[in-house]
C-alpha cells in the first residue's frame, strides 16, 4: 500500500479545496485531522483529510494544509470553524494530535514519513502490507 501526503498549501484559500475534497469524496472519507504543533513561538495547526485507500491500486491519499492555521484552542479562528462545520456536516469527529513541526526535519518528505508513522502506530491508517 502506498500512503502519501499531498500538500495543498498552508490553509488560506487552499482550505476551501481541502473542504471540497472531503465533500466530494464522502464515500471514501476516513478521517478529518488537526495536527497541532509549535513553530517558533507560535502554536499552529495543520488540517488534514484522510481518504480510504483506492481499490484497486492500494493508494491512500492524505491531503494536508500544513502549519498555516493558528491553534484553535489558543486563538479561535474562522478557518478552523469552517473545518469543524465540515466535520459536523459529514458526521465525523476531528482527530487532534500533537506533533513535531516540519522545520525540525531536513526535508518535507521526512516530515510526512514521520506523520505517516504516527498515524500507523495509532491505527488511523493501515500498516504497510
Amino acid at each position: 500500500m502506498l500512503q502519501r501526503f499531498i500538500e495543498l498549501g498552508e490553509g488560506y484559500s487552499d482550505l476551501y479545496e481541502l473542504i471540497e475534497i472531503a465533500n466530494s469524496n464522502q464515500h471514501r472519507l476516513a478521517h478529518l485531522m488537526a495536527l497541532h504543533t509549535t513553530v517558533g513561538a507560535k502554536k499552529m495547526t495543520s488540517l488534514s483529510v484522510v481518504l480510504q485507500p483506492t481499490n484497486p491500486g492500494e493508494f491512500q491519499a492524505l491531503y494536508i494544509c500544513r502549519e498555516g492555521i493558528p491553534n484553535p484552542h489558543i486563538m479561535p479562528n474562522k478557518r478552523f470553524e469552517l473545518f469543524q462545520n465540515l466535520a459536523d456536516k459529514l458526521g465525523k469527529k476531528i482527530i487532534e494530535i500533537e506533533v513535531k513541526n516540519s522545520k525540525q526535519f531536513a526535508e518535507k518528505d521526512l516530515y510526512f514519513q514521520y506523520l505517516i508513522g504516527i498515524l500507523r502506530l495509532n491505527n488511523y491508517i493501515p500498516p504497510l502490507r
